[in-house]
């Protein structure tokens, strides 16, 4: 049974519905936040609690690089900031994923919206300050992939944060509730793969020049962290929520 905006209003038990509550990997179920349960237990369940290992470890190994050498005021907050965005994006995924009832996720769409301006905030503030520190030393502003991925990444986000609050908001711009509903499945789909983009972004991070001669950060060790991330995220999604079914 469905609400007029189309959020189911009882999920179906293992049992009568299993697709409903199926991620994909495990058993129906395994990623669905419970009936009663807390929204901020969603942020560990199932694997969650394995992506919550993977981030911190990343904002570890991030902020001791950049803590354990001199501070450099138009270069370091870059790196912090950076990385306390992709650490907000991914509780802003993670919120999100196991919400089932109507309930579940009109609370749950609101952190994850409310998440993940504060993550727009603190990415859009990390550009800044780069890029200022490249207005002051008239510093080439494409001398790397980093650069290139992350311009091609913040634009792809930028987009992303645009189009979910556009659906979420004002449905009526893509032209009502009904065909802003079958954009959530899009939206969804382009969101894990922009996340996928952002991980690698801070990947070739670890290849500039700064991280090499100053930061010291090894690439294997965000490759860890990033594998961690993926493996507590991507088997949680929800194959209805991204449109699929499986033969019964």
């Amino acid at each position: 049974m469905a609400s007029a905006t189309g959020i189911p209003q009882r999920i179906p038990d293992a049992d009568t519905g299993a697709a409903e509550t199926e991620p994909l990997l495990g058993r129906a179920g395994d990623a669905a936040q419970k009936q009663g349960a807390p929204l901020i237990s969603n942020l560990w369940l199932g694997t969650g609690w394995i992506a919550q290992a993977g981030a911190l470890l990343l904002l570890a190994v991030v902020w001791a690089g950049v803590f354990l050498n001199p501070l450099l005021p138009l270069v370091s907050p870059h790196p912090l900031l950076q990385s306390l965005g992709v650490f907000t994006i991914t509780q802003a995924i993670l919120i999100l994923q196991p919400t089932r009832t109507a309930e579940g996720k009109l609370v749950g769409a609101r952190a994850h919206a409310a998440l993940n301006l504060v993550s727009f905030l603190l990415l859009a503030s990390g550009i800044a300050v780069i890029e200022t520190n490249k207005g002051t030393d008239r510093a080439a502003h494409f001398h790397s992939p980093h650069a290139y991925l992350g311009v091609v990444t913040g634009a792809l986000l930028l987009l992303q944060y645009l189009f979910g609050f556009l659906i979420w908001a004002v449905p009526a711009v893509l032209g009502g509730d009904a065909a802003a509903r079958s954009l959530w499945r899009y939206h969804r789909w382009s969101g894990y793969a922009v996340y996928l983009l952002l991980l690698a972004t801070v990947a070739t991070a670890t290849r500039t020049p700064y991280s090499e001669n100053v930061l010291g950060i090894k690439l294997w060790s965000v490759l860890v962290a990033s594998a961690l991330v993926v493996v507590g995220v991507f088997p949680r999604i929800s194959v209805t929520k991204l449109g699929l079914r499986r033969s019964q």
